[in-house]
């Protein structure tokens, strides 16, 4: 062995003994059963090193930097396995209407922004509540006596109908003999003319006439939107669709050191140009930084429950004319998933609907069994109203059903006067799938919803809004105890990204990504989640966010 060897050696067990950072005095939860309980962690060259008792940590690290946590609890980082980090910083940079009780607010709010626009410029907002206002749409006259001089495109909040004036109308030349899009809906009033709402493909028909941000535009909201995320709590995303230009600036981020969340890729699979380059060279695994990975193609099988565009076996209940819109059909599904599967990508499938559910659960039956592949992880994207007999497909396909708790709680109002009192009952039923012994991981879908994964487990665990109604919850034999939510936005969420050996617990080897919270989430009542405070995010046994 050469000196140099020899020196190596010395050094790496130098190392070993002595962490780069010891977390003492803290309750740790590790979602590890081997070992769920600890109050000390040792950190090494960015993975964890050590679990065990500040008692004897004092003694086998002296001499180590130490952090006294005074204890706080100590999570595994938080993963949010389907997330628009873009979308959330545009929604950062756009107007915000995401409080806006009534179209009036929202109308008031541009009219304020008109004031210092110049004429013809964009006027871009949202957030308005699609789900919420869909029994009655507003029209465009109040955007259009809002801003005369400026086209408004105002986005919804889970981006399946946009809010349009006239001149916006007149600028993409829809008229009252304007076809429908494939996959899409010209809202209209009773003599035919559009009212200025679009859904799920319609909306493209205004938006593709936006000017595109520029490389810096869209670094600086990914950058802007990441901050907000360590704030949180997170750690890693799964960023659910991503273009070209998005992977670069993501890509020039990392390299200036400005982005220090994980981001686990899907790619855009509308795209057919992107989905053909990246089916050529394969998957990008970041085995060594851990930073940006892409193997995942995300697909659209449906619209969204609000705006009625989630495809339904039955028609709406309160909707006879109805049953939602396909945007993807099941063959075209099953081809890309085969040829996704051919070249080492998993597929994340949108499927808000029972009929959507249905179908992309046999696409993947057949594409799986024709390739033979074997740990392919297919996702359900939503998997949010599911007919019975599907369910127990998942476990038996091994599809993982990706779900969002607070989709549930924003719903509730409404759902049920879409699906009605017996079809409701597969809705959002994330105890159903869970007893199957399907993989359920959990996330947000911001900007949509919260960002904040608390809310999201108090979503899970009551299934009420956050005054606590209704009384018991909503449907309450489908909620889920805090360690199962819990372990959806660690554990889970790390397998539904084939990332469990280096994320998802708290044990040596794995990433030192931790989140420490001002209560034990596991023993504290379910109301003291929307009231947690993350003290401290560490990616990589680096501090990137401290509250003090």
């Amino acid at each position: 062995m050469s000196r140099f060897s020899v020196l190596f050696l010395i050094a790496k067990l130098a190392l070993a003994q002595r962490p780069d950072l010891v977390l003492l005095n803290a309750q740790v939860v590790t979602m590890n059963e081997k070992q769920p309980l600890a109050t000390a962690v040792a950190i090494s060259g960015g993975r964890i090193s050590w679990v065990g008792e500040t008692s004897e940590a004092g003694q086998r690290f002296a001499g180590a930097r130490t952090l006294d946590l005074s204890r706080a609890t100590v999570l595994p980082g938080i993963i949010d396995a389907h997330t628009h980090l873009l979308s959330l910083g545009e929604s950062l940079l756009k107007l915000n209407l995401k409080d806006a009780a009534t179209p009036e607010q929202a109308a008031e709010r541009v009219r304020e922004r008109a004031r210092s626009a110049a004429p013809g410029q964009w006027i871009l907002g949202w957030g308005w509540d699609e789900g919420a206002w869909a029994a009655h749409y507003p029209t465009h006259q109040i955007l259009s006596e809002a801003a005369p001089d400026n086209p408004v495109l105002l986005t919804g909040l889970h981006s399946f109908a946009s809010w349009v004036n006239r001149k916006a109308l007149q600028a993409a030349g829809i008229t009252r003999d304007t076809k429908d899009p494939p996959n899409g809906k010209i809202i209209r009033d009773v003599s035919g003319e559009p009212t200025g709402v679009l859904t799920d493909r319609a909306q493209a028909l205004v938006s593709r006439l936006v000017p595109p941000p520029t490389r810096e535009e869209t670094k600086r909201a990914i950058a802007i939107a990441a901050e907000e995320c360590l704030r949180h709590g997170l750690t890693s995303l799964h960023e659910a669709r991503v273009s070209a230009a998005d992977l670069d600036a993501y890509r020039e981020l990392i390299r200036e050191g400005k982005l220090r969340l994980r981001i686990y890729a899907m790619l855009d699979g509308a795209n057919a140009a992107l989905i053909d380059e990246w089916l050529k060279h394969g998957p990008e695994i970041d085995r060594a930084a851990n930073r940006l990975t892409v193997r995942c193609v995300k697909v659209f099988a449906d619209g969204a429950l609000g705006s009625r565009g989630a495809a339904l076996f039955e028609p709406y209940s309160d909707a006879p004319d109805r049953k939602g819109v396909v945007t993807t059909p099941e063959p075209e599904i099953y081809r890309m998933t085969r040829r996704c599967l051919e070249a080492g990508f998993q597929v994340a499938t949108h499927a808000i609907g029972d009929a959507a559910n249905h179908f992309v659960l046999n696409a993947y039956e057949r594409a799986l069994k024709e390739t033979h592949a074997s740990g392919a992880r297919l996702r359900i994207e939503h998997a949010q109203v599911l007919a019975p007999p599907d369910i127990p497909r998942f476990v038996k396909l091994g599809v993982i059903a990706s779900m969002q708790p607070s989709h549930c709680t924003s719903d509730m109002v409404w759902a049920e006067t879409r699906l009605g009192p017996q079809r409701v009952k597969g809705a959002y039923a994330w105890r159903s799938v869970l007893e199957t012994g399907a993989h359920l991981p959990l996330s947000s879908d911001f900007p949509g919803e919260t960002l904040d994964p608390f809310a999201g487990m108090y979503a899970a665990v009551t299934r009420q809004d956050a005054s606590g109604k209704p009384a018991g919850g909503w449907y309450p034999a489908q909620r889920l105890t805090i360690q199962e939510a819990l372990r959806g936005y660690t554990a889970e969420a790390a397998y539904a990204g084939f990332e469990e050996k280096d994320k998802g617990s708290i044990e040596p080897g794995k990433l030192a990504d931790l989140t420490v919270v001002s209560a034990d989430v596991t023993r504290a009542p379910a109301r003291e989640l929307l009231s947690l405070r993350v003290l401290r995010t560490i990616i990589g046994g680096e501090i990137v966010y401290s509250a003090n």
